[in-house]
């Protein structure tokens, strides 16, 4: 049995996440201490593993909880399945690798690597063509304060947040419906500022809820910064919009009947 630190620290994931994953029902502790703490055994370490893989997989929570109700999730068909998926990975990439290795013995014979090329780029291309995710990425001056707004005041689900050696949050990942998005440090060599410091955001983030009203309502009793109230727009959504302490703007939206 391993309290909730260790599983966090065993994992990689926070202890914020695995709360959140027993509050929406994914992830129930095996167990409790004298003094009250989680206590997880084998079943909850593997049930933990069917809810990242499926998670990896790109399933939204919802998803993944139905999954697990109603699918298939035997943890050795899981682990044979993941397997596949590496193992297809590892062919795609050692086939290109053998073409460079190709490519290398053409150019040391100093002959055409016309075609020899035109085999590597194909190769490339067949190993990248599919994209199987997506990830926004926004840029924080304090990666952990927005890493807690967010999760609290737009209730997105909490991810990974990695520290340095010094314990400064330098990555946070939160979940939001299908998708997730990145929290990322200010860096002086790509240019990254936050809008706090750039003085303006240059863009916004569009997020589709179930009940524009109800979030908005929930949104304010967490001490939202509204910049706009629910309204319909005439291109065909219900949506308010929020500035978070940094300056990001969030549309928080729903199509129109």
């Amino acid at each position: 049995m391993r309290r909730i630190g260790a599983i966090a620290k065993a994992t990689g994931l926070t202890v914020r996440t695995l709360r959140y994953y027993e509050e929406v029902g994914l992830l129930t502790p095996t167990d409790r201490s004298t003094a009250g703490h989680r206590l997880y055994g084998t079943e909850a370490v593997k049930q933990l593993y069917r809810i990242s893989l499926l998670r990896q997989l790109g399933l939204p929570l919802e998803q993944v909880r139905e999954t697990l109700e109603t699918g298939d999730t035997d943890v050795r068909s899981l682990i044979a399945e993941h397997l596949l998926a590496i193992d297809g990975r590892l062919v795609a990439e050692n086939r290109l690798r053998n073409r460079l290795l190709r490519l290398l013995d053409t150019l040391e014979a100093d002959l055409d690597t016309t075609a020899a090329l035109l085999a590597v780029l194909e190769e490339m291309n067949m190993t990248e063509a599919t994209v199987d995710r997506r990830i926004a990425i926004l840029v924080y001056a304090d990666i952990e304060a927005a890493f807690e707004y967010l999760t609290r005041v737009f209730r997105f689900g909490p991810g990974e947040l990695t520290r340095d050696s010094e314990e400064n949050a330098v990555h946070a990942e939160i979940h939001a419906g299908d998708g997730e998005f990145w929290l990322h440090a200010e860096s002086e060599p790509f240019g990254l500022r936050s809008p706090t410091n750039l003085g303006g955001a240059s863009g916004t983030m569009a997020i589709m809820v179930d009940d524009v009203d109800a979030h908005y309502e929930y949104a304010v009793s967490e001490g939202a910064s509204v910049r706009y109230e629910p309204v319909d727009q005439p291109y065909g959504y219900r949506e308010y919009g929020a500035i978070d302490p940094e300056g990001h703007l969030w549309s928080f939206m729903k199509p129109l009947p």
